[in-house]
């Protein structure tokens, strides 16, 4: 299997907001991309200037950052012909690596502006560099620029960063000092396409934790009436799990539950609801064994938030 690791740029809307084009609210203007093989040694090299065909003028940001003029991009192709090329240099075995969670997003959305098919009918699997090396090197939740990994990791800067195949060369460079194997196993999923039925929801066990991703919702309320996406399973036996602390949030987009398993302690349970794409919601939810001294600290800091809001409540009425 070969390591397609590549970056984005692209461009939006220079004018009011009302100017925006309903569902391409970025356009891009570029792909560069490196293929490693399965030992991550550099085996192809991508790199394509895409003409804009949406938003004909230069969102100043955009050239301000990515140092693009769109007098440049007029020598470029169309994305349609740019994609189908990228797909075809890409080959049959590879698995996406970006560095963040918006390019892959970015492409599958600019593809269905395009009407191209789909790149898949569900959640698609790809690493996350970004994330693998705070997992390798930090706090495991931070999310680092692309140039302090590099400065960090001592790697030479031997090109300029923020253009597209520059940033996926030096992702690259990150992802090979990248050799723990239980960072290397987590990877992530890019949700643009939901699973479409409960049979195709996403399940997956890693080391020390697990993911749960459910299909779409009309809204929050059915999403969070449904069985499955409620209910708290060990991860490790199977077994259904009985809830100590029920479930609850402090901003109505995360909740948190502990269940107790008997085999193996004190199961935290944390679901996130997100926007689905095209309307409806969607959950996303991780399971991981903890202590009773991390529950007990957890339920301490809602309990504090809790009675700040019921004094500030009361003040104010």
């Amino acid at each position: 299997m070969n390591y397609i690791i590549f970056d984005l740029e692209w461009n939006q809307c220079s004018a009011a907001q009302e100017n925006r084009i309903e569902g391409l609210p970025f356009e891009i203007v570029e792909i560069g991309a490196v293929k490693l093989n399965s030992n991550r040694e550099v085996i192809s090299e991508f790199s394509q200037l895409i003409k804009p065909q949406v938003y004909r003028e230069m969102h100043y940001i955009t050239s301000k950052l990515v140092h693009l003029h769109i007098e440049e991009l007029e020598s470029g192709k169309p994305f349609p012909e740019v994609m189908k090329k990228f797909l075809e240099w890409c080959g049959t075995d590879y698995i996406f690596c970006t560095w963040g969670g918006l390019d892959l997003t970015e492409l599958q959305r600019n593809m269905r502006y395009y009407k191209m098919p789909d790149l898949a009918d569900g959640p698609i699997k790809y690493y996350d560099i970004q994330k693998l090396f705070s997992l390798a090197y930090e706090d495991g939740q931070s999310r680092r620029a692309l140039e302090y990994a590099i400065d960090m990791m001592n790697i030479r800067k031997n090109i300029p960063f923020h253009r597209a195949f520059s940033d996926a060369y030096y992702t690259a460079k990150i992802f090979d000092t990248i050799e723990d194997p239980n960072v290397i196993e987590k990877f992530s999923f890019d949700t643009y396409h939901l699973p479409k039925t409960r049979d195709d929801e996403v399940h997956i066990v890693f080391s020390n934790y697990d993911k749960y991703i459910s299909r779409k919702f009309e809204n929050k309320s059915d999403l969070l009436r449904d069985k499955g996406v409620m209910s708290t399973v060990c991860y490790k036996c199977g077994r259904r799990l009985k809830k100590k602390v029920n479930w609850y949030s402090l901003n109505g987009k995360h909740y948190y539950a502990f269940s107790g398993c008997f085999r193996h302690g004190i199961m935290k349970s944390k679901l996130r609801i997100r926007k689905a794409e095209g309307g409806g919601v969607y959950a996303v939810k991780t399971d991981k064994y903890i202590t009773k001294e991390v529950m007990k600290e957890m339920l301490r800091k809602k309990d504090e938030i809790l009675e700040q809001r019921r004094q500030r409540n009361s003040v104010e009425a």
